[in-house]
């Protein structure tokens, strides 16, 4: 696990102005550490940087959603090829006040000259390879994640948005000590970045990966966000920041001696203006007595999520023995995710059957195709959601296309008892490559969750693109209610298998006793309607051929998902849970520790 240590001079008036004061020198010397249990707030994400950040603002009387912006933005300077400016996600909020849930979509949309063939190829009438259309302006979508940031504030917020992105000011000034999570992510995408000389000088200084142990500075993000501060988000929709960033679609900051010629992209500044968030009622359900609420369409995560979940209420998973559970679990989501991929997309373009999705009469048909001696063989296909209940007959099913893995979820709480489950994302790990030159911030490529041809054989398919649509999501920020307060919240990134990562922690709580640290802990494995199951090692080890021998295969991914959960306990307790190893380890962290 990664042990970061923030040196004084990173932290010293970390939340100045705007009445927020420096952090102390106890806060300075913190150490990462993915489990903490207390009292008065509380914060899980992926770096100790932003997790202090989210603290010191509870401390200083913020909300959950003051926290969450502050805890967002400086993980736009410290986990930068997962999170930040360029980018977009969903915001899922409990409201103590209200004793509700309320959701922010804040996915990126396509632009207005976008259309069903955005990703073919003019020249060949083909679609362009994955790889062509992720590095390219092509792929860029409007952001959300500002315009999400203001919304949370505007509803739930008690300070603004020039006081919440001070932290993030002050770490990205300073900059902030390079780990190997860090120098191996930037290795990874090392011939992409040289590509682009705003990417280059920013992530390749001399033209190399910096050191382990090195400091890395923003000044220009840090400029970004003043100017943010002091202006307000008109000056990234439609401003000076968004006119530099829709120059950087549309006439990529190619390097000298680049060797690839990525294809400009569409988006205009009337594009930029016109984004605006939505306000959606969540999704939910109810799972063994308890009240699960997700992120409604153009995310994808609610629905799949309470789909597998209401399948395998059919089941009483508690009494069966461990593999035959993890059976059922795999079964489930591969007939969810055959509905995912036929039902779902952006609702303002889609009709999405979600309350037929989500009812038991459609659960009941689901779950009567799950062999308890045989896995299916995929691709399955969707069910009826209008249909009789009755087990359907067997026929072919269809592939879906593929989606990016990395994106970044954190969780907050706060004293009054607030909650956010927050997901954010650029897309792939380092987005589109291509840093806003003067900004300091990568670019989504977001428009590459779209499929480039139809996946649905004669069916329509619902996630190919269009003028201002939204891109279907994976994203499932999820918060549990036991007797109409929270109980749970939890989220991971990691593409499609963000859906099977979250499912996968509710029934290790819920179903198999787990506490909520060993239930993120636990080895993982994911089946998304795919011919085989991508597993991880240690999951394979324990349950590999018992699974296997009822005819399920397998390949070996090293890790899935990098979840961040909170439980809350009676009197006000919290318990904040993060990866004690994926991804290096994440942190975690309360207002009032526990003695």
């Amino acid at each position: 696990m990664r042990s970061r240590r923030i040196s004084s001079f990173l932290l010293v008036g970390l939340l100045v102005g705007a009445g927020l004061v420096a952090a102390t020198p106890a806060a300075a010397q913190a150490t990462e550490q993915p489990l903490a249990r207390g009292f008065g707030g509380a914060v899980v994400s992926d770096t100790l940087e932003s997790t202090e950040a989210g603290l010191e603002v509870l401390r200083r009387g913020g909300t959950a959603a003051d926290a969450a912006v502050a805890v967002a933005a400086v993980l736009g300077v410290t986990d930068p090829f997962v999170a930040g400016l360029g980018g977009g996600g969903y915001f899922v909020f409990y409201d103590a006040r209200r004793h509700r849930v309320f959701t922010i979509d804040g996915r990126e949309t396509a632009p207005r000259a976008a259309d069903a063939n955005l990703f073919i190829d003019p020249a060949t009438g083909q679609p362009y390879a994955f790889a062509t259309a992720v590095t390219s302006g092509l792929s860029v979508g409007v952001p959300g994640m500002l315009a999400t940031w203001q919304r949370s504030l505007d509803r739930w917020g008690r300070f603004s948005l020039a006081q919440n992105l001070q932290p993030a000011i002050r770490v990205a000034d300073a900059g902030f000590v390079v780990d190997t999570a860090i120098r191996d992510q930037i290795v990874g995408n090392q011939q992409r970045f040289a590509q682009f000389t705003s990417t280059r000088d920013l992530f390749l200084p001399g033209g190399a990966p910096p050191a382990v142990g090195t400091v890395l500075r923003n000044p220009d993000l840090a400029d970004t966000y003043r100017e943010i501060a002091r202006r307000g988000i008109g000056a990234f929709y439609g401003g000076p920041i968004g006119r530099d960033m829709v120059d950087a679609v549309r006439n990529l900051p190619l390097a000298p001696d680049a060797t690839i010629t990525p294809i400009p992209g569409r988006m205009t500044l009337d594009d930029v203006r016109a984004y605006r968030t939505i306000d959606r009622d969540p999704t939910h359900m109810r799972y063994r007595g308890l009240d699960v609420y997700g992120m409604a369409p153009s995310s994808s995560g609610g629905i799949t999520v309470g789909l597998s979940l209401n399948i395998l209420e059919r089941s009483n998973l508690s009494e069966l023995d461990r593999v035959q559970a993890l059976h059922r679990y795999l079964e489930s989501t591969r007939l969810a995710f055959a509905d995912r991929n036929r039902y779902i997309g952006d609702p303002a373009f889609v009709d999405v059957p979600q309350r037929q999705l989500l009812s038991d009469r459609f659960a009941r048909q689901r779950a009567c195709l799950i062999d308890p001696d045989h896995a299916a063989t995929s691709p399955v296909p969707p069910g009826d959601p209008f249909g009789p209940g009755q087990c359907p007959q067997p026929s072919a099913g269809v592939a879906a296309g593929e989606e990016g893995m990395h994106t970044n979820h954190f969780a907050v709480s706060d004293r009054w008892g607030n909650v956010v489950s927050y997901t954010n994302t650029i897309e792939s790990l380092g987005g589109a490559g291509i840093v806003v030159p003067g900004r300091g911030f990568l670019l989504n490529n977001e428009l590459t969750d779209f499929n480039f041809t139809p996946t649905q054989g004669s069916a329509p398919d619902p996630n190919l693109p269009d003028a201002g649509k939204r891109p279907r999501s994976s994203m499932s920020p999820t918060i549990v209610l036991k007797h109409g307060r929270p109980f749970l919240a939890v989220g991971s990134p990691g593409g499609s298998t963000i859906i099977t990562t979250v499912i996968q922690i509710l029934l290790n709580r819920i179903d198999f006793g787990m506490t909520l640290p060993e239930a993120i802990a636990a080895p993982r494995a994911t089946q998304r309607n795919t011919p085989t199951t991508v597993a991880e090692p240690a999951f394979q080890a324990a349950v590999g051929p018992a699974l296997m021998a009822l005819g399920h295969t397998f390949t070996t991914q090293t890790s899935i998902g990098v979840a961040a959960g909170l439980e809350f306990l009676p009197h006000g307790e919290v318990i904040a849970a993060g990866e004690p190893t994926r991804r290096g380890g994440t942190s975690a962290g309360v207002v009032h520790p526990r003695p």
